[in-house]
């Protein structure tokens, strides 16, 4: 009388010969001489995992370590061939990840090698599930579980992705910055535009008020000089106004006179005369 663990099938031997397969519960083998007769071997039912290292180059020629998890378990149906064809099971799984790995991985850059983990594992499964079909096992998952290159390879990995993220970093505030300066420009140019335009509306209207209060009530009509000259003597005045409002200028001496207008207007006028006849004598030399 034998009793067989859940976990576990037995195989009867009698006189060193397999018998038969028992599998968990209580079972009769037969009569037995102080243990001469009838012989045990056993084998568990549950899923065992080989984990598989293995050392491969890839096809950039950097060293890596493969590991690789095997998940395997006994065929009900093939209990005598898993114990008695194979010697170790374990070494067998081994060499044929090995053999799967090493034929593999060296056809891929290390970066394809991360990438395609999957069909790593989908390679490695097939060759066992065929091979160990044979010997009663049955191949539940193979497991692509790590990568490891060599730690020198690590840190330049490491390093070139630093540099390329502070290179991004870099061209990313250059680009900010120059939209600020851009910005900062048109907003400039937008509020010297207005400006231009409130100052030209508001010589406009001083230049109105002044030709409607002297012509008001005759018929007479300014010319384009006399406007200029209404004009320069309103800049004049608010020259004179500005310089007295700011409490930081330094003494600064001008013409009071009745006149003085008259002189500013006629200095500038030959000014501009002297600086256009000039020009084309420059622009021959």
């Amino acid at each position: 009388m034998v009793t067989v663990p859940q976990d576990k099938y037995y195989a009867v031997e009698k006189f060193g010969k397999f018998s038969h397969i028992l599998k968990p519960g209580l079972a009769t083998v037969g009569c037995d001489c102080m243990g001469c007769c009838i012989s045990f071997r056993s084998i568990t039912s549950r899923v065992e995992q080989n984990n598989v290292v293995v050392s491969t180059k890839t096809k950039d020629n950097v060293f890596v370590q493969v590991r690789v998890a095997v998940q395997q378990s006994v065929m009900p149906d093939q209990c005598q061939s898993a114990m008695y064809k194979l010697q170790n099971v374990h070494e067998q799984i081994e060499s044929y990840v090995a053999d799967v790995v090493r034929s593999s991985v060296p056809m891929m850059t290390l970066d394809e090698a991360f990438e395609k983990k999957d069909d790593i594992s989908d390679a490695v499964q097939k060759k066992l599930t065929n091979e160990m079909t044979a010997y009663g096992f049955s191949i539940q998952k193979a497991l692509v579980t790590e990568l490891q290159p060599n730690a020198d390879v690590v840190a330049s990995m490491n390093e070139i992705n630093k540099q390329r993220r502070l290179r991004d970093a870099s061209q990313m505030a250059a680009d900010a910055e120059k939209v600020k300066v851009v910005k900062a420009a048109e907003a400039a140019r937008d509020a010297a535009e207005l400006q231009g335009q409130g100052i030209a509306r508001q010589r406009r209207a001083i230049i109105d008020g002044l030709r409607d209060s002297i012509t008001a009530g005759s018929e007479e009509t300014l010319s384009t000089e006399k406007i200029s000259e209404l004009l320069l003597i309103t800049q004049y005045f608010e020259t004179l106004r500005d310089v007295a409002a700011n409490n930081k200028s330094s003494t600064v001496f001008l013409p009071n006179g009745p006149g003085a207008v008259q002189d500013v207007q006629a200095q500038i006028r030959n000014g501009m005369l002297t600086g256009a006849a000039g020009a084309p004598d420059q622009l021959r030399m």
